[in-house]
């Protein structure tokens, strides 16, 4: 059996006397889209942080590609090849839309500080390379259109479409989208939906998704995991975590009646 790309064995994250995550495992295989759902305030984000290297948990480990992670800052870890979006959108406002995705990639640029301040072949080969490369992705996401404007003019889809592209320019093997379909409207989250298993495809991408818009986890995730207080209370297919119920109880309420399963597929607002 192929060992999993991303394995979380038993990790716990404490802040002071509140346990943020109580001992969640999981695996993820490559090239899975893997679902991460629970209400406010479950851990989903603080377990997106403690692989990304934002924190370093209490106890278990985090391992990538058969090595552990766990404690590594998180520039080392991303440079291994996990790239990730953020809950609340990160992007170079006053650079443009192009800089914005370019500046991802520039740790495999040849040229050099040197290089550029003094504008050798080498910093003008890394620069057209990055360029067209940054273009492309920038088409993918129908973004090319507004490359020259600064980012923070862009509406908020626009800038949720544009942290996914930088993230892929760092050509990463897994990339965590943590609320990727947050303040879309029904359409767009439908193309998201359709784009995130396209990207899977196209780039060869292990994804994990952190969301609240069951649509989106229903019809892109292959497996999802529920936690709710800290901990892992439902793992499965979508349709098993639709009608599970734990879930139910997570997002309804304790009598929650399982013929209610299709309210769990309602999109919750957004954090």
């Amino acid at each position: 059996m192929a060992q999993p790309l991303l394995v979380l064995e038993d990790v716990e994250k404490r802040f002071g006397g509140l346990r943020a995550i109580a001992g969640v495992s999981l695996e993820v295989p490559e090239r899975q889209i893997f679902g991460l759902i629970g209400p406010n305030g479950a851990g989903k984000t603080t377990l997106f942080n403690c692989i990304t290297g934002n924190y370093v948990p209490e106890r278990g480990d985090v391992r990538f590609a058969g090595r552990s992670i766990r404690g590594q800052a998180p520039h080392r870890i991303a440079l291994a090849g996990i790239g990730r979006t953020f809950q609340n959108v990160r992007l170079f406002t006053q650079m443009t839309v192009l800089e914005n995705v370019m500046v991802a990639a520039h740790h495999r640029t040849v040229a050099g500080v040197l290089g550029a301040m003094l504008r050798t072949k080498h910093y003008g080969d890394d620069e057209r390379a990055l360029r067209g490369k940054a273009l492309e992705l920038l088409e993918i996401f129908e973004l090319h259109g507004v490359c020259d404007e600064l980012a923070g003019s862009l509406p908020y889809g626009k800038q949720r479409r544009l942290e996914i592209a930088r993230a892929l320019m760092l050509e990463p093997k897994l990339i965590l989208l943590d609320e990727p379909a947050a303040g879309l409207n029904s359409r767009e989250a439908d193309t998201l939906k359709t784009q995130i298993r396209w990207l899977r495809d196209r780039f060869a991408l292990t994804i994990v998704l952190v969301e609240h818009n069951m649509q989106v986890v229903m019809g892109a995730c292959e497996q999802v995991l529920c936690m709710d207080h800290g901990e892992s209370i439902a793992y499965g297919t979508p349709e098993e975590i639709r009608n599970h119920p734990a879930v139910l109880a997570a997002y309804l309420g304790k009598d929650a009646d399982t013929d209610a399963a299709a309210d769990v597929a309602k999109p919750e607002p957004a954090r």
